[in-house]
């Protein structure tokens, strides 16, 4: 329940913030969680997490909470061994003072481990969004929310060759 709220709490934050900001702390905001897309989960760019994520960073996953930067580390590098060629494409971010809210589409080969699957080296595409609350110019805490179901389906479908 507290997640539907809080999901809900976060589309009221979007409709009211659909304008651009000239805001140089949103500005900050947006391209400190651009990064995150662009570097850490599409290239693998792990060597950044200490500096856009707070040493007290929780992380809320589909897969568990994880907590702290070791934490991160540790997500972020088992979906790339299940997923070495994930890329995050940003559609559309919105922001509002602290919180900023991405939905982005999501692409990679399943080639590792995945939900506690074998691989199946199927390719996937699905749709996320994921809320950032950043403290003093560095990721605090992250919700994120894939589309699990569309991913499943992906997953469990026989290899294309």
């Amino acid at each position: 329940m507290n997640r539907i709220a809080f999901l809900l709490a976060a589309v009221a934050v979007i409709m009211a913030s659909c304008t651009s900001s000239d805001d140089p702390v949103e500005v900050g905001n947006i391209e400190v969680v651009h990064v995150v897309f662009s570097d850490i989960w599409s290239k693998g760019s792990v060597e950044l997490i200490d500096g856009l994520f707070a040493e007290n960073f929780v992380g809320h996953f589909p897969e568990g909470t994880v907590h702290g930067r070791e934490g991160l580390l540790a997500q972020v590098t088992a979906h790339r061994q299940a997923f070495p060629d994930w890329t995050e494409e940003v559609e559309d971010t919105i922001v509002d003072r602290d919180l900023v809210a991405v939905r982005f589409t999501s692409r990679g080969t399943n080639l590792g481990d995945s939900l506690g699957n074998p691989p199946t080296g199927n390719r996937v595409e699905i749709s996320e969004v994921a809320i950032f609350r950043l403290s003093d110019g560095k990721i605090a805490e992250q919700w994120v929310y894939p589309d699990i179901l569309s991913l499943q389906r992906q997953l469990s479908q026989q290899a294309q060759e």
